[in-house]
């Protein structure tokens, strides 16, 4: 089996006196796509801050290709192929679509912004992901399934290793969440990229990921395949079959 290129080991993560991680173990593979799960206030959305290097955590640590990047900051991981979107669009709203994912590649080339690789990219991307008639629009006023989706051809502008995707099919529509799943696929299947998503619409999860990992109040309630988890009763009981509880702490 691949080993992890991503790795977080015994996580923990407090507000205050509140735990929303406590000794949360996660590892995603190069080609792989994981889906992570759980009620509200479960903690996911912290998770991905603290691999995505915006909070260091309280305890644990995170790996990325066999490095301790516990300490790193976000511009280092991003550098160096972590790429994240959020559960708020964090576009650029007054360039447009295709300007987005042209500053998204100039950290790197060395090349004045907007060269023709960085166009020819960018148009590559955006046809990709069914966005090349969004080209000139600008971001700011595209509907929310359409933000997403920019978001997404954003992290792809410069080929990701790892990918975290913090609700992406939220507000989108039918197709939109099928060009999504085919876009996510590509890049596991045919880049080799490591993903992870944090989704609430468990269909879309199950139907997408290889592997699906369970969080509840901070901590990881179960992890397995679809089906294992679909049938896991702890599971049932705590997200897929009851009622929604009361969040213990903030941080999705």
């Amino acid at each position: 089996m691949t080993s992890a290129l991503l790795h977080a080991g015994g996580i923990g993560v407090r507000f205050g006196g509140v735990h929303a991680l406590r000794d949360v173990t996660i590892s995603v593979r190069p080609g792989e796509v994981c889906g992570l799960i759980g009620p509200n206030g479960a903690g996911k959305t912290t998770l991905f801050d603290v691999l995505s290097g915006i909070r260091r955590p309280d305890g644990g640590s995170v790996t990325f290709a066999g490095e301790d990047i516990t300490r790193r900051s976000p511009v280092w991981r991003a550098r160096h192929g972590i790429r994240r979107t959020f559960q708020r669009q964090q576009l650029f709203g007054q360039l447009t679509v295709a300007d987005n994912l042209v500053v998204a590649q100039d950290w790197r080339s060395g090349l004045r912004p907007g060269t023709r690789r960085h166009r020819e990219r960018a148009d590559a991307v955006l046809r990709e992901c069914g966005l090349d008639a969004l080209t000139g629009s600008y971001a700011g006023a595209l509907p929310v399934g359409q933000a997403r989706m920019v978001e997404l051809a954003r992290a792809l502008a410069d080929p990701p290793r790892v990918l975290l995707l913090d609700e992406p099919a939220s507000g989108t529509t039918a197709e939109e969440r099928r060009r999504l799943a085919v876009v996510v696929r590509h890049m596991a299947e045919e880049e080799n990229c490591a993903v992870l998503l944090v989704e609430h619409n468990v269909g879309f999860v199950m139907e997408l990921c290889s592997r699906v990992v369970v969080l509840d109040l901070g901590r990881v309630l179960a992890e397995g395949t679809a089906a294992e988890v679909r049938s896991d009763p702890a599971v049932r009981e705590a997200y897929l079959g009851a009622a929604p509880r009361a969040a213990e702490c903030d941080g999705g």
